[in-house]
């Protein structure tokens, strides 16, 4: 089996419940059809509130907790977004290197 590129990016996923959660995607079982994530934290409904079957609101809060891993199983996911992955030592380097462009640019005599 081979390593999927996406493993260790960042994941927002709605549940089914209209819960967001975000974390580090651990893990895709295609034969299980379950998403493992790392680190997770739940931001709660965030205004995506519906009536249930007895008319109350489907309001969950979010929560402070991080959660180690949590497996979604595909038939509860609504919506999965991966966020752009980023090598933070190549942004620093490439930040460090447009900043000292900048400098020369600016140090150099105007024609």
């Amino acid at each position: 089996m081979a390593s999927n590129p996406l493993l260790g990016s960042r994941i927002s996923l709605i549940s089914k419940k209209n819960i967001r959660y975000e974390g580090k995607l651990y893990s895709i079982n295609e034969s299980d059809a379950t998403v493992a994530l790392q680190n997770v934290k739940s931001f709660g409904t965030e205004g995506r509130e519906l009536l249930d079957t007895t008319g109350a609101s489907t309001f969950v809060p979010p929560s402070d907790v991080v959660h180690a891993y949590l497996l979604f199983r595909g038939q509860d996911i609504k919506d999965l977004h991966v966020h752009e992955k980023t090598n933070d030592g190549a942004a620093a380097a490439a930040a460090a290197a447009e900043q000292q462009q900048h400098e020369v640019a600016a140090a150099s005599p105007a024609d």
